[in-house]
């Protein structure tokens, strides 16, 4: 029975994907190069991988349109709750992380997921919450998520990855009254613009913690995250644009 949900799950991941750039693949930049052993999974507004390890996502990825942050149709819910698409024995659920500490904090966030009432119900799905110190949370790495809705306003449309960072030259910390989720020790964004000739990407670093932390002091490269996740994002791009874009950042043209 195992071999075969894992056969599914397998099947499943190609399917959807190979369907997702047989569509157009232009409108999927915000997709990492997809492992085939990665759990990975389509909500409305977003897509994610998921760490069975870890029982948090390695990565969300969504883009984020002008039209998408002006277009407000949806409510705030927080009616957080597992993810049913995540297999029973690694599905988080909101009590896990009562009374433990932490926030969740969201990978894809409320604000984003206006424009749709699935949308933003399915933001609230712990498979898109990683264990978040309450002062990033709710201050430095706010701040980035309205950054990005500004900057979808201005760009017409962008393309967004983020997740946890976990430092394997620290001892692991672990959370959750029930399933065992790891803490992560920071936070990843990178985000892209692909205004003609105009294109451009940055990309952030956040350590989890209550200590301040300016998006100035966070900003790097998308080159930069790659080199400490391991991740190769936006690989859809033509080769000489993702290494201009990835190799250099500059905050003060995206503000």
């Amino acid at each position: 029975m195992t071999l075969n949900k894992n056969i599914i799950v397998v099947f499943l991941t190609l399917f959807y994907f190979g369907s997702l750039f047989a569509q157009n693949s232009n409108d999927h930049f915000e997709l990492p190069e997809i492992n085939n052993k990665d759990l990975c999974i389509s909500h409305t507004g977003f897509t994610l991988s998921f760490n069975k390890n870890y029982n948090c996502p390695n990565w969300v990825a969504w883009d984020l349109t002008k039209e998408e942050v002006q277009n407000a149709v949806a409510k705030r819910n927080d009616f957080f709750r597992s993810d049913t698409l995540i297999p029973p024995q690694h599905r988080v659920e909101a009590y896990d992380f009562k009374d433990t500490g932490f926030d969740r904090g969201h990978m894809c966030p409320a604000g984003d997921m206006k424009w749709s009432r699935e949308a933003m119900s399915e933001c609230f799905l712990m498979s898109n919450i990683c264990p978040q110190n309450s002062v990033l949370n709710q201050q430095w790495w706010e701040h980035l998520e309205s950054a990005c809705r500004r900057w979808a306003c201005q760009e017409s449309k962008i393309f967004i990855c983020c997740g946890p960072i976990f430092d394997n030259g620290c001892p692991p910390r672990y959370t959750g009254r029930g399933v065992k989720v790891r803490v992560p020790d920071g936070f990843f964004k990178v985000i892209l613009s692909l205004q003609k000739d105009k294109e451009k990407a940055i990309g952030f670093i956040y350590r989890n913690t209550d200590e301040r932390q300016t998006m100035e002091s966070a900003a790097t490269t998308v080159d930069n995250i790659e080199k400490i996740t391991g991740y190769n994002f936006f690989p859809l791009l033509d080769h000489d644009i993702e290494k201009t874009v990835e190799g250099s950042y500059n905050l003060r043209k995206w503000n």
